[in-house]
C-alpha cells in the first residue's frame, strides 16, 4: 500500500499535512474520511477518531497532525520546514503552536467549527455569539501576520517554513466560505498570496465541498 494520509477536506490540520508533504516532495495518497460518523476505518488506526493520520507503505501509523508534521521533519530531512539551528526551530515552534493552538482556539473554532463542521456533526446551526467573536478575534490575528512579515520575508524568517504552512492552512479553511478579511490588512493578504501561487498549496486550493462554492478570488492567486 502507498504511503496514505486519511484526511478530511477543508481540515485546517489535514491541510497543513498536505502542504507540508508536497513541499517535501513526498508521493502520499489521499483518503477522505468522516470522522463525525466514526468509520471503523478510521478508529482502527486512531481510536480517538481524529484526523489526519498518516499511513507509511511500512506500515508504521502517526496520528495527529502534530506527531505527523514533526515525524515528516525528522524522517525525510531533505526539505526542512522547521529550520536548521535550535534558536529558528524555537521561533518556527512558536508560531506553528500559535496557529495550531491560538488561532485555531479564537478564530477557526468560532467559524468553520461552527458554521460547517458542526452541521456535519448533527450539531445543529452556528452560535450568533461564536460566529461575532471569530469574526473580531482574526482581525488580530491578521495584524500578528502583517507585524511578523513587516520584519521578516517569511513569518518566521527568510524561508517558508512550517509556521507559514500552520497560519496558510488554517486562513485557506476560512477562506473557503468568505470569512477573512483581507481588506484589513494588506501585508496579511500580499503574504498569503505569496504562499498561495506556491505548487504545492494549489491542491488545497482544488477542494470542493457539494453545496458550498468559495467565492471567487478563493482560488485566484492574484486576488
Amino acid at each position: 500500500m502507498p504511503r496514505t494520509l486519511h484526511h478530511t477536506p477543508l481540515h485546517p490540520f489535514c491541510r497543513k499535512i498536505r502542504v507540508q508533504l508536497k513541499e517535501k516532495g513526498l508521493e502520499c495518497q489521499l483518503n477522505e474520511v468522516k470522522p463525525w460518523e466514526r468509520p471503523i476505518e478510521l478508529l482502527t488506526l486512531n481510536p480517538a477518531g481524529d484526523v489526519p493520520v498518516l499511513e507509511e507503505a511500512s506500515g508504521t501509523v502517526v496520528v495527529g497532525h502534530g506527531p505527523v508534521a514533526e515525524y515528516l521533519e525528522e524522517v525525510y530531512t531533505e526539505r526542512p520546514l522547521l529550520g536548521r539551528t535550535p534558536v529558528e526551530r524555537a521561533e518556527i515552534r512558536r508560531l506553528v503552536d500559535w496557529f495550531d493552538h491560538k488561532f485555531f482556539d479564537e478564530v477557526t473554532r468560532y467559524l468553520l467549527m461552527e458554521k460547517y463542521f458542526k452541521r456535519l456533526a448533527g450539531g445543529g446551526g452556528p452560535e450568533s455569539l461564536s460566529i461575532r467573536a471569530g469574526k473580531s478575534n482574526i482581525l488580530y490575528h491578521l495584524d500578528y501576520i502583517a507585524f511578523l512579515t513587516q520584519r521578516r520575508v517569511w513569518l518566521a524568517g527568510d524561508q517558508l517554513t512550517l509556521a507559514d504552512i500552520s497560519a496558510a492552512a488554517q486562513l485557506s479553511s476560512l477562506d473557503y466560505f468568505g470569512d477573512v478579511p483581507w481588506e484589513h490588512s494588506k501585508e496579511a493578504k500580499e503574504w498569503y498570496a505569496l504562499i498561495k501561487s506556491r505548487p504545492a498549496f494549489r491542491q488545497i486550493l482544488a477542494d470542493y465541498v457539494p453545496g458550498v462554492r468559495p467565492p471567487e478570488h478563493y482560488n485566484n492567486l492574484d486576488f
